[in-house]
């Protein structure tokens, strides 16, 4: 097979050129300094005075250690969002250049490349929500920069076999963005060892799912460090707080496997109890930490569900997904009271 260039070859040029903003804190190198009047900052301490790290150099150590990666692999951004639309901004020309991707999946790809004025060619996965490897590779052309694949993909819950994932890096003549927002609930594992033999490869990972920090709003990008780079260099200077860098710091600590393990347990007497309980007509196989579940009825089961304090997302609306609920997996309690609605269908 022909050597893959560069993923710098998939840049837009004007992102190659360009100086990012230089903060105080760039210009800073290291010293003893008591007497801070280089950023024009309060200089009345109240915690949150001062800018932060604008390269969160020591959660990404953090990060880094806890992944096994390089910290020049790691970019951490407000939400995988973030990260996609920089991955959008970096390498599409907009008005000309294309992305590829699954369909149903995240809608917030669809989003950003509307956005960043980007063509998205959606390819409908294959019957039981198959990975339709070849038909993604026939959608690009010479102007197709990105390919997305979601995994555990969301909303339809399954995992993708990594081995094809890897083969579709390899043959795909541009970057491959493979979301794993859900893989710490999966047990095929994540792609992260990849990283070193396909340069062209993207990982996006978050802590709003495992780790509980939603509210947080942190998500993590690895990649080749010169990609890395380009995310750092392309954000906003001061994209994450000094708070959200001080308390993922502190959760990072907590031993979430104990959680992990139980939403995975939830899962599978879930997956027991449910088929075959009124209105539900199949549950589709899940390696995430929610159920795509295909109802009787979705509006009117939605709406009950929400008027007995019960809610979930409701996709029904979504191509590919008719007649389907998306359940989150709750606490055995929650969970418990779920099944107790859905097998008293009436109030």
């Amino acid at each position: 097979m022909q050597q893959k260039p560069s993923p710098l070859h998939y840049v837009r040029p004007n992102i190659l050129r360009l100086e990012p903003y230089s903060t105080a804190r760039d210009e800073y190198t290291g010293g003893n300094i008591s007497v801070w009047l280089d950023a024009n900052e309060s200089p009345y301490n109240n915690g949150v005075n001062r800018y932060p790290d604008p390269h969160q150099r020591e959660l990404k150590r953090r990060i880094a250690a806890l992944k096994g990666v390089v910290p020049e692999s790691v970019f951490v951004g407000n939400g995988s969002d973030e990260a996609i639309d920089l991955a959008f901004r970096i390498f599409c020309e907009p008005g000309r250049d294309n992305a590829v991707a699954i369909a149903p999946s995240y809608g917030m790809y669809k989003v950003a490349a509307a956005v960043n004025d980007v063509a998205l060619r959606e390819v409908r996965l294959a019957p039981g929500y198959g990975l339709p490897a070849e038909a993604l590779l026939a959608a690009a052309d010479a102007q197709t920069r990105l390919m997305w694949i979601c995994s555990p993909n969301n909303p339809t819950g399954n995992a993708f076999d990594p081995a094809v994932l890897e083969e579709l890096a390899a043959r795909f003549d541009g970057m491959l963005v493979v979301d794993e927002a859900y893989v710490d609930f999966s047990d095929r594992g994540s792609l992260l060892p990849a990283l070193q033999r396909h340069p062209n490869l993207i990982l996006l990972q978050t802590l709003s799912k495992a780790w509980g920090m939603a509210g947080l709003r942190l998500g993590l990008a690895f990649a080749a460090p010169e990609v890395a780079e380009l995310f750092a260099r392309v954000k906003y200077p001061y994209n994450i707080n000094a708070p959200t860098q001080a308390e993922v710091m502190r959760r990072l600590d907590v031993d979430v496997a104990p959680q992990v393990a139980e939403i995975k347990a939830q899962r599978a007497w879930l997956s027991g109890v449910l088929p075959g309980l009124p209105g539900v007509e199949h549950v589709f196989p899940t390696d995430a930490n929610f159920f795509l579940l295909r109802v009787a009825d979705a509006d009117a089961l939605y709406a009950r569900l929400v008027g007995q304090g019960v809610i979930v997302r409701n996709r029904s609306r979504v191509p590919g997904c008719e007649g389907c609920l998306r359940v989150t997996i709750g606490t055995p309690e929650e969970n418990r009271r779920l099944v107790e609605l859905l097998k008293h269908p009436q109030p």
